[in-house]
């Protein structure tokens, strides 16, 4: 069976106990950033999310400074459609993996909001986003794969005779992670990702999903390739009753304005829409434990898992049960969260799991330089 991973999430726009109050809120910092970088680290997290927004720092920076105070956890950053030449992109993610030992993961990104986008500049609609995108990953695995230049045309992308210099550590190259709910971001992960993340919803709706991206991933031979996980906010504390405190606490000076901005924020968004159909239909609480108290103003990774350890290790283990094998979880305080997650909870999905931890990172081979040969096409 597929190893279970756990990652986490570095809060490079900010940290707090609760919202809108500023006496709780830890504005983003080296000091506080390394910090959670420190607890991930320490709680043998395989990977940490970085995200990408325009209140976030930048990710490819904040990953290689944490790159080089750790050994061992792999940064998860973001590939966006649009925002660089691939070429370029192709030879960061190298160094970067090469520098950090083989410690990288791509984070296929194009489901952004459309407000957000244009305000950075980038003026494709979401469908051209997604188009793009499969173009820039094809070139960037063509590169990493080929020793001989590659020439490329495509709607996008007109490429004549890139080499790459150097090739990833990982082979045959780094991980691809894409989280997204609508036909474009399934599409993609069935030809492209090795994690389908899924925002929180129902196991057996989870279930169902993975059968029906598997399905797709089979028109490229990769149905038993890909696998899934899970993005999830966690609250755990030694009682039910201190976790169900902490996750009021969240959300307690949060204005119903901010609800009203988030839904026109993430209009487009199809994941963000089922997340706001479960709490319509659900309330406050979806299922036993998973709590939607932050889909009120927060996009994205809104549902939480709630209550004491074992409550919290049962909730994951339906979602383990369900399919999924890789974790991208967060909470609050970041560091904080992280430590009682590696303490109290991951034993117990150890045990509960035997034989499946461990990680599945790529394998590593020293890069050497091999002669070019013919040119390489991919259209």
């Amino acid at each position: 069976m597929t190893p279970l991973e756990f990652g986490w999430f570095l809060p490079t726009s900010g940290d707090t106990l609760a919202y809108g109050v500023e006496e709780e809120t830890i504005p983003t910092s080296p000091e506080h950033l390394m910090r959670v970088v420190d607890a991930v680290e320490a709680a043998n997290f395989d990977y940490m999310l970085i995200p990408v927004a325009r209140y976030c720092w930048e990710a490819y920076i904040s990953g290689a400074f944490a790159a080089a105070n750790t050994s061992k956890v792999a940064p998860l950053i973001a590939a966006r459609p649009g925002y660089m030449n691939p070429v370029l992109l192709a030879k960061m993610i190298a160094t970067f993996d090469q520098f950090s030992g083989g410690r990288i993961c791509v984070n296929l990104i194009a489901g952004q909001a459309d407000e957000e986008i244009r305000s950075e500049g980038v003026t494709l609609a979401k469908e051209d986003r997604y188009a793009i995108m499969e173009e820039e990953v094809s070139i960037i695995k063509a590169l990493w794969t080929t020793d001989e230049p590659l020439y490329f045309k495509g709607r996008f992308h007109d490429i004549k005779g890139a080499i790459l210099v150097p090739k990833p550590l990982q082979k045959p190259y780094p991980r691809f992670y894409l989280g997204g709910g609508s036909d474009e971001a399934w599409n993609l992960s069935a030809k492209h990702s090795d994690v389908h993340l899924f925002w929180g919803d129902l196991p057996e709706k989870i279930e169902a999903n993975i059968a029906e991206i598997r399905h797709r991933a089979a028109a490229y031979g990769r149905e038993q390739e890909i696998g899934f996980g899970m993005r999830l906010q966690i609250i755990c504390r030694e009682t039910e009753e201190e976790a169900l405190a902490a996750a009021d606490k969240l959300i307690h000076a949060i204005s119903e304005d901010a609800r009203e901005d988030l839904k026109r924020y993430t209009a487009t968004s199809k994941a963000n829409h089922r997340v706001q159909e479960l709490v319509a239909e659900k309330g406050l609480w979806i299922a036993p434990h998973l709590w939607s108290g932050l889909t009120r103003f927060r996009p994205g990774a809104g549902i939480g898992v709630v209550g004491n350890p074992q409550q919290v290790a049962d909730t994951l283990q339906q979602f383990i049960d369900a399919g999924c094998h890789s974790f991208c979880l967060s909470g609050y305080l970041h560091h904080e969260e992280a430590k009682r997650f590696g303490d109290w909870v991951r034993p117990i999905l150890e045990q509960q799991n035997p034989g499946r931890t461990g990680g599945s990172a790529r394998t590593l081979e020293p890069t050497t330089p091999r002669p070019l040969r013919k040119k390489a096409h991919i259209y």
